[in-house]
């Protein structure tokens, strides 16, 4: 059974007429298509914004630290001094500055409200250090601290940062497994509308049989129908699925989840690339139903 991908794409008017139009095949095929293409994009685009908060996550905060002091009146004062000089006389640390009180408040506000009692919480000394390539000696950093600084702690980020992207990999394994689930299942949903669309005209491949019609040449037109209607619905469910992403609220707060669900520059070729695969699929799995159940009429 040989086929041509310019006949799959352009027609051929005569094997055309030999599958109805309509039927309960037509419409499933279409919107399953359609279904599974809108699934598709928005696990992509999930993918996506998984991606790029993990990226953030490695690449930022990586390299950054903080210092915590708990204290009160003039030790906090001198302890933080004490600190800063241990910081920014160790190899491996770029810059320590201490963090203004306005700005922890700043941080606080989305939690806690904009009229915070300043002078009555007991906000703690931070201090932000961006650490170097190598990074410092942390064991030995934290017994200096310790040393001239005993309320201050050093936070590395790396006890809370490692269960992020373990769960951003996870997710990403997630996304993965749907789309193959959902590849499944638009394959499984095309085999039964063709074998549904093959037996419903039984009687038309007996006839055509009888005046000399190839098994290819009816097959070829039962394949591209089906193609057409899956690869036709795709595109669509794609292009609601884009929609839907280009409304989706944006957030103010920049590298956050939910403000990363959203596409840009190279990151638009791969929703294109869903209709295509449905596509293909959906014409690979006609193409066997139709030579299985051909084989099967006698």
């Amino acid at each position: 059974m040989s086929f041509n991908p310019l006949t799959l794409l352009f027609g051929d008017p005569s094997s055309d007429q030999v599958v109805p139009p309509k039927g309960n095949s037509a419409w499933l095929t279409g919107f399953a298509s359609g279904a599974m293409a809108f699934i598709a994009v928005f696990a992509l685009t999930l993918s996506l914004a998984v991606g790029r908060l993990a990226d953030y996550w490695s690449l930022d905060l990586a390299r950054t630290a903080t210092v915590q002091i708990i204290a009160e009146g003039d030790s906090l004062s001198a302890q933080s001094d004490a600190a800063l000089r241990v910081l920014r006389s160790t190899p491996g640390i770029e810059s320590a500055e201490i963090i203004d009180k306005s700005e922890q408040l700043a941080l606080l506000e989305p939690w806690l409200g904009s009229n915070l009692p300043a002078e009555s919480l007991p906000i703690p000394q931070m201090i932000d250090v961006r650490l170097g390539e190598e990074g410092p000696d942390v064991d030995s950093l934290i017994l200096r601290l310790k040393a001239e600084a005993p309320d201050a702690s050093f936070d590395d980020h790396s006890t809370w940062r490692a269960p992020v992207l373990a769960a951003s990999q996870r997710l990403r394994l997630m996304v993965a497994l749907s789309l193959a689930l959902t590849a499944m299942i638009t394959v499984i949903i095309v085999v039964l509308s063709a074998h549904n669309a093959l037996a419903s005209n039984r009687g038309i491949i007996r006839t055509l049989r009888l005046l000399g019609a190839r098994d290819s040449y009816i097959a070829r037109a039962f394949v591209r129908r089906i193609t057409m209607r899956a690869t036709i619905g795709a595109v669509l469910g794609m292009g609601l699925a884009m929609l839907a992403v280009v409304s989706f609220p944006r957030q103010p707060e920049a590298n956050g989840l939910l403000s990363g669900m959203s596409l840009s520059g190279a990151d638009w070729v791969y929703p294109f690339l869903v209709p295509v695969l449905v596509g293909i699929s959906a014409y690979a799995a006609s193409r066997l139903a139709a030579r299985y159940h051909l084989h099967t009429v006698t």
